[in-house]
């Protein structure tokens, strides 16, 4: 007799087979693609619940204005014909980047380091307190706690004064966030939503997409993105974490508006709402004049826009290579192209944090230490409090500011910004700043087989987990 209990698992294993075709057609690697299958076969009752929140590495529906709104791109285009980059004088390979951010590089912008929690949001609460128009705000986590506090009355401030104010949060990093901090600023005035929260039933499988952008425009004409969130961590108030070395920027010039038009995508996703009309597109210029474009990846590229910003990077060098990241993580095809850069005698550094903030990437890292050091690689461990900032420096011609971990999430599933100049003074900046660091750090010089044994036995199986890390 054939009972209920047979009838379910039945239908269970022929999911859990449908399932492991569309794994074999739509994963982004056969190790991806066999460990699914491997996976949903042998376990199917964890395996497809696993599967339909983890299982994806594309987004449907997403409009990308920048290469899909006619006007966008004869403006784009207008631009690029109007206020043209100097000339490629270190043959760094403009088209491949503009090609990788459908956006064109330009001249006449500006960007200001700001390297730590309190540079950073001074200068964010001074530009909200001089809005006179709009303000568009995002970020991945906010806390409700003495930051989050002040963000939020600087903004409800802005509201009382008539400034139309547009937030965006991402509802797994603001997790913890009670709602009673979403209802207050609501209630003030404040446009705020979670960028998942409007896509109906796809909600619940929107876990493995993640909008990681960290964004703030203020009536168009300056535009602040890097590594902080809003949380008193971020200040260096958490004792558990200490110091807190991270690294933001202040733009201004055209760049603003590419970090603005960047916004308007994930409003439209999170509301269906279009800006375009809303918001003030003309152009002002920087005195500084610096070279530069506002690069955004993420899951509802055609290509790993990520991926392809890190290779452009490393491919662009013919001195040094300097990247520092919270998390290293790489894809396959970054490892190599690191390495064969080190085969090749450049300087490639590659600054990580000593201590932790998430167990298992901070232990999946060690497995990648030794292969990199061994094609000369350096590994740099930043020892003085958590290291937290995205940064890329490029001999003298490239310098990169953003959110982009050097991981496979960031690379290709999570929702990606990060702001490259392709300038001498700001290359210089970068590199005075990040020469501090390194002195606040120690050079790798074990193997992992010289580590204690709970990393040893640990790091190879986090390795495993690479792909959604």
């Amino acid at each position: 007799m054939i009972t209920f209990s047979v009838i379910f698992l039945v239908l269970l294993e022929a999911l859990a087979i449908i399932l492991a075709f569309r794994a074999v057609a739509w994963s982004r690697t056969p190790q991806g693609a066999v460990a699914w299958v491997v996976f949903l076969i042998a376990a199917p009752y964890l395996a497809i619940l696993f599967y339909l929140f983890l299982g994806h590495s594309k987004v449907s529906g997403y409009v990308l204005a920048r290469r899909d709104i006619k006007e966008v791109l004869s403006g784009s285009k207008a631009a690029r014909v109007a206020h043209p980059p100097k000339p490629d004088i270190h043959d760094v390979g403009f088209s491949a980047f503009e090609t990788i951010a459908s956006s064109p590089i330009l001249s006449g912008n500006s960007l200001t380091l700001l390297v730590n929690g309190e540079e950073t949001f001074d200068a964010i609460f001074e530009a909200i307190d001089a809005a006179e128009t709009y303000v568009l705000i995002q970020f991945y986590i906010v806390r409700d706690d003495q930051l989050g506090n002040a963000l939020r009355n600087k903004l409800i401030a802005a509201t009382s004064r008539g400034v139309s104010v547009r937030f965006l949060y991402d509802s797994v990093g603001c997790s913890r966030l009670p709602e009673s901090y979403v209802k207050g600023l609501r209630e003030a005035g404040v446009a705020i939503y979670d960028t998942n929260a409007l896509r109906g039933p796809t909600k619940r499988f929107q876990l493995n997409f993640r909008n990681h952008r960290k964004t703030l425009v203020v009536d168009g004409k300056v535009g602040f993105t890097g590594g902080l969130n809003v949380g008193d961590e971020y200040m260096g108030r958490d004792p558990e974490f200490g110091n807190w070395r991270d690294t933001h920027c202040a733009l201004r010039g055209p760049i603003v508006k590419q970090l603005q038009l960047i916004f308007t995508e994930d409003w439209h996703w999170a509301t269906q709402e279009s800006l375009l009309t809303e918001l003030d597109w003309s152009m002002s210029y920087a005195e500084e004049n610096q070279d530069g474009l506002l690069l955004a990846a993420g899951p509802a590229d055609v290509m790993d826009t990520g991926n392809l910003y890190f290779q452009a990077c490393i491919a662009a060098a013919k001195e040094r290579i300097w990247i520092t990241s919270p998390y290293l993580v790489p894809d396959p095809d970054i490892m190599s192209a690191l390495k064969v850069a080190a085969l090749r005698g450049l300087e490639v550094r590659l600054l990580v944090p000593a201590h932790k903030d998430h167990w298992i990437t901070w232990l999946a890292a060690f497995a990648y230490f030794d292969e990199l050091r061994e094609a000369g690689v350096q590994i740099h461990m930043y020892e003085d409090g958590f290291m937290h900032q995205k940064v890329v420096l490029i001999d003298h011609s490239i310098a990169s500011v953003g959110t982009l971990n050097l991981d496979s999430r960031s690379c290709r599933l999570n929702f990606e910004a990060t702001a490259i100049m392709f300038d001498e003074k700001v290359a210089t900046d970068v590199e005075i700043m990040l020469s501090e660091d390194l002195a606040r750090s120690v050079v790798l010089d074990k193997t992992i087989t010289h580590q204690p044994m709970w990393i040893r036995l640990s790091a190879p199986i986090a390795r495993l987990f690479s792909p959604i890390l």
